[in-house]
């Protein structure tokens, strides 16, 4: 859970949130074909639950220092240019939370995990 201050209260969002916020926004992004798990315990989990929970398909936000930290892991279509890719969709993911959530993104890091024809 990640909390902020603001002049009217505290603010508490969840992973959960963070993570269907990032992956609905990513799935938009030009190029992406899918998430991906981010390590051999998330495919696993992913293939036995079979949910829609963005947390075990590629997406982890962490606080660093008050600031956001953003993980993803995708799998992109085929003949698509990775780096210009990835950093659209760097760009795209940090304004996207910081738009809805009112906090700064430190960084966003882009993992393109597989290629997909």
């Amino acid at each position: 859970m990640i909390t902020s201050r603001f002049p009217l209260g505290d603010v508490s969002f969840t992973a959960e949130y963070f993570s269907t916020l990032v992956g609905e926004a990513t799935k938009q992004c030009y190029g992406v074909a899918a998430m991906a798990p981010r390590d051999l315990t998330d495919a696993v989990k992913s293939m036995v639950l079979r949910g829609t929970d963005y947390s075990e398909k590629g997406v982890r936000v962490t606080q660093e220092e008050g600031r956001l930290v953003i993980e993803l892991h995708i799998a992109v279509s085929y003949g698509l240019n990775i780096s210009t890719a990835a950093r659209s969709i760097s760009h795209r993911i940090k304004d996207e939370v910081e738009q809805a959530t009112g906090l700064k993104v430190a960084r966003v890091v882009v993992s393109v995990d597989d290629v997909i024809a």
